[in-house]
């Protein structure tokens, strides 16, 4: 098992040189200067990652951290509980939307049951189980400091295992009954934001289950007193086991050196638990779309990115990392197939007088 903060600290700057080498070739195509926006980030921003102009992203998986949540208990779903199990097992039969969009996007999924309730016997499930579903965490801690450590090292293993399969970009997806609920606590802890302003309707809540989950939250933070410094304590006291598997997964994607792209809401918060950890993490992210989560333009705020897409997307699973993919995709073929200035026979400063 690793040390989280010691492997965390391993994380390293991008190459700045070769982001800088990339973007004045960029600037040389045929086209105004940064007339591609984000396309000419994301393929800059990779440079970066992978230390060349060379970029390889032909290897692309979702990791899907699935497991209960204690907090259920409160009534803050109107799902049942045991939708967590039939979807995770779901996952294996290619029915789901992260089957059929990472299907489209020729990408793949690794699927990590982390602490559902119940077997899933399938070979296509990898069963690093902590325990099935944390506590509810307004009576308890929703686990203990070890079980946060060790649900961050599941996803820093699952990246060092995929890693070694030539896996170059990682998606982050989840799948757990309640999840909204225990991202919203950690967002709050972790910005000072109030409880009402991060809560979102998760999975098509009405009025009286949204007032459940604001009053569980609230009961949750005053009962355990999660030390906004000490992102481990406050994962163990209100998050879940998908969370700090989604964290690990992060740090572990930045210390390989590996583009991974964040989904929606429950993503972001981890997303920003591994910043808090290790600043330099961020810059091995790539932001997807702007979920309809109260808390996601608070969460992104947090981590300065923005959202390529608003499709009002609110599926989880990792299916907002799909659609990156295409555009990481995209934005490669077309800023390395464009003619330069040169090949197309073109005075720049003439070009450029008529665009600008």
């Amino acid at each position: 098992m690793y040390n989280v903060l010691e492997y965390a600290k391993g994380i390293q700057l991008t190459d700045t040189v070769i982001q800088t080498e990339t973007e004045k070739y960029i600037d040389n195509l045929t086209k105004p200067v940064g007339a591609l926006g984000q396309l000419e980030e994301i393929v800059i921003k990779l440079a970066g990652i992978q230390c060349t102009q060379k970029i390889n992203i032909n290897k692309k998986v979702v990791v899907i951290m699935c497991a209960d949540n204690g907090v259920y208990d409160e009534g803050v779903s109107e799902c049942p509980q045991d939708v967590t199990q039939q979807v995770t097992y779901n996952f294996t039969r290619g029915i789901t939307g992260i089957n059929r969009m990472t299907s489209f996007s020729k990408s793949d999924i690794y699927i990590v049951d982390i602490g559902v309730k119940g077997e899933i016997n399938s070979p296509l499930v990898h069963n690093k189980k902590i325990r099935e579903s944390t506590s509810n965490m307004c009576n308890e801690p929703a686990m203990t400091k070890d079980e946060a450590i060790k649900a961050i090292n599941i996803g820093i293993e699952a990246v060092e295992a995929l890693v070694g399969e030539g896996y170059e970009v990682f998606g982050t997806g989840e799948m757990g009954i309640g999840n909204t609920t225990t991202s919203a606590a950690v967002l709050s802890v972790l910005t000072g934001e109030e409880i009402k302003n991060v809560v979102g309707q998760g999975a098509g809540v009405k009025e009286d289950t949204f007032n459940r989950k604001v009053n569980a939250i609230s009961r949750a933070i005053d009962k355990n007193n999660p030390e906004k410094e000490d992102i481990i304590d406050v994962l163990a006291k209100v998050g879940g086991f998908d969370l700090a598997g989604l964290c690990g997964v992060f740090i572990g994607a930045a210390r390989n050196k590996k583009a991974v792209v964040i989904d929606g809401f429950i993503s972001a918060v981890a997303a920003l638990c591994a910043c808090r950890i290790e600043p330099k993490c961020v810059h091995y992210m790539f932001p997807s779309h702007m979920s309809q989560e109260t808390g996601m333009r608070i969460a992104m705020d947090a981590l300065g990115l923005k959202p390529y897409f608003y499709v009002d997307m609110r599926l989880g699973e990792g299916t907002g990392c799909t659609l990156t993919f295409q555009l990481m995709d995209m934005a490669l073929h077309t800023l390395y197939t464009m003619a330069t200035f040169e090949e197309a026979s073109i005075e720049k400063k003439n070009y450029i007088g008529i665009w600008k």
